[in-house]
């Protein structure tokens, strides 16, 4: 993965509000709705979930009193390289591509059941319209890593109802989702609420 601090356009010895800041600002930017039926959406998509996953790297950094990304990198060498990512990726991508049966066989094939593992089947669920066990699988995650934004938004989501996905000329993912509402925090936030 490319530097986070390089992803937001910040340095790492930027305050957590700066990187706020720069966050916020790019997620406007980037965000989807800017790009419909636009041929650039897809470049936008992924970059709006660069800097999504930017954004979390550097607040679970943060949250173990890391300050650069190559410490980080190298305390998490074994993880980016090992089983468990390249898996994780595996299940994105068919989640996001509708294959749900492959997204849950292979993680039903994972050796971990860490909060990333929850929160994919929980999105797996959720796609499936399960909502009750989509629920409980966004808990699980948030519970076993509470610093990651990407899993507080899903459950608020749920929370708040969660609706079974709707098709308008696309099938958004559950990151697609979880993206929207991670930024909507961010306005909120903004406004005065957290």
């Amino acid at each position: 993965m490319t530097d986070p601090y390089q992803v937001l356009g910040v340095n790492p010895g930027a305050s957590d509000d700066e990187v706020k800041h720069a966050y916020r600002e790019l997620a406007r930017k980037y965000h989807p709705d800017n790009y419909q039926n636009n041929p650039l959406a897809d470049l936008a998509e992924e970059k709006m979930k660069a800097i999504n996953e930017a954004y979390d790297l550097i607040v679970k950094q943060r949250t173990k009193g890391q300050r650069s990304y190559q410490n980080s990198a190298q305390s998490t060498g074994q993880r980016q390289s090992g089983y468990s990512g390249s898996t994780y990726q595996q299940v994105r991508q068919a989640i996001n591509l509708g294959d749900l049966g492959r997204a849950e066989h292979l993680l039903r094939g994972a050796s971990a059941q860490d909060g990333e593992w929850h929160f994919l089947m929980g999105s797996v669920a959720y796609r499936k319209g399960w909502l009750e066990e989509a629920t409980q699988y966004f808990q699980t995650a948030c519970r076993m890593d509470p610093s990651n934004g990407e899993y507080r938004q899903a459950l608020a989501m749920m929370h708040s109802g969660g609706q079974p996905f709707r098709t308008y000329g696309y099938a958004p993912s559950t990151c697609d989702c979880c993206t929207s509402l991670m930024c909507a925090n961010c306005l909120c936030s903004c406004c005065g609420g957290y």
